[in-house]
């Protein structure tokens, strides 16, 4: 059955469609709130853009555990709840005149937690929401609205920095989430409670998934990939604000509608990863599209005032377009290839390293941009995020054209 007509699978996008508009505004107008109206230093940037993924590195790997120990539905609902009331409290401190960085930094933090344990949960949900075969497509669809989001979410979270303040951006975040959890309620399937292990050991848990993704020769050099890439892209979320705003001399408008452009680039790629992946093979969604497109975001740097803008949204919208096909491909791999009891330590123990890496990026990029400057830091940042894709270029996927129909593949290949 094609997903268009699976109703539960419906809401379950429609929440996630409204929630990541209110995610991409929020984290276009926290970082221009930051900047501007509170004048953080670059270090300062950098331990904000730390605080928003800190908690991958810190409880990933519990919360992995966790996740398969409950339903996954419930946990999600509960956690918009969360992250909506934290991020509705940027605005009110606003309004009455006490917001701070160190706010910013708590609520960015504290967020994140909610984040780790939602991102873990949804991605173990979707295997068994729409079954395996669909897992290509749905991953597809869902990757469409979060770039239809970063089209728009950070030229309207831009320019309602720019006109009505950074602090009212913060509101549509808040209202995102609690409309994810109002059409994830809605869905009617209801989860199997997950057989609870005999004797929980959480330690023995987390090295079960542990062993699962590195045993997997394949899975280890897409999380290398993923990982390098996302701690340079954490250097490069330090300084790129400061660099648009400060070096580039744009407007928080203008910089808020460069962010777009890869939004536009990711929902493109979104668009066409299916009909990609049936054309020159799922695996090679993986390795042989970055090689073509992860390049291009070198232009970035060249950006200036007027016709110069277009460097930074051709470098963005190009390099997106790859990422976001990437993501499709080695998302549903993993998914694929994973049984339905490891799905949450899996996906766990993956994102401790990959968004685990973020955060160190960005604390380096802070320094970095206080010792060497602003633009030497984002070319080390550019150029590192590129080299990532190195990992998967020599790789057993080379050799493969589609992805595993089954779970069945052997966790030490």
């Amino acid at each position: 059955m094609a997903l268009w007509g699976h109703h539960d699978f419906r809401r379950l996008w429609l929440g996630d469609t409204i929630s990541q508009f209110g995610s991409t505004i929020g984290l276009t107008v926290i970082p221009l709130l930051a900047a501007g109206a509170l004048q953080a230093t670059p270090f300062e940037m950098g331990l904000l853009a730390a605080a928003g993924t800190m908690a991958f590195l810190l409880i990933g790997l519990p919360a992995g555990v966790w996740v398969d120990r409950m339903r996954r539905k419930p946990l999600m609902i509960t956690m918009d709840v969360v992250r909506a009331a934290l991020m509705l409290s940027v605005p009110l401190a606003w309004w009455m005149d006490v917001l701070d960085l160190p706010q910013l930094i708590i609520v960015s933090l504290a967020v994140g937690v909610c984040t780790v344990f939602f991102d873990v949960a949804y991605q173990s949900y979707l295997p068994s929401l729409v079954g395996r075969d669909q897992l290509v497509e749905g991953n597809s669809k869902l990757q469409a609205s979060m770039s239809v989001a970063e089209v728009s979410g950070p030229a309207i979270g831009g320019y309602v920095a720019q006109f009505l303040g950074a602090a009212n951006g913060v509101l549509a975040t808040g209202l995102g989430y609690l409309s994810s959890a109002f059409f994830l309620s809605r869905i009617k399937i209801v989860e199997t409670v997950p057989e609870r292990h005999p004797d929980p050991h959480l330690r023995r848990e987390i090295m079960e998934g542990l062993r699962f993704v590195f045993g997997n020769a394949t899975l280890r050099k897409i999380v290398a990939c993923t990982g390098t890439s996302n701690f340079f892209h954490g250097i490069q979320n330090a300084v790129s604000v400061l660099f648009l705003l400060r070096v580039a001399g744009l407007s928080e408008g203008t910089a808020g509608l460069i962010f777009s452009a890869s939004g536009v680039g990711g929902v493109l790629g979104a668009m066409v990863a299916h009909r990609l992946g049936v054309l020159i093979g799922q695996a090679r969604l993986i390795w042989f599209v970055p090689l073509l497109t992860w390049p291009f975001v070198l232009l970035m740097p060249f950006t200036k005032p007027g016709w110069g803008i277009v460097f930074a949204m051709a470098g963005l919208a190009v390099s997106a377009f790859g990422v976001v096909v990437y993501n499709v491909g080695q998302v549903s791999y993993r998914q694929a290839i994973c049984p339905d009891h490891l799905l949450g330590r899996m996906n766990a123990s993956i994102r401790w390293v990959v968004w685990g890496a973020t955060p160190l990026g960005a604390l380096l990029g802070g320094g970095l941009g206080s010792w060497i400057g602003i633009v030497p830091t984002l070319w080390v940042s550019l150029i590192g995020s590129v080299a990532g894709m190195g990992w998967v270029l020599f790789s057993p996927l080379r050799s493969m054209r589609d992805l595993p129909a089954t779970s069945s593949v052997e966790a030490h290949g």
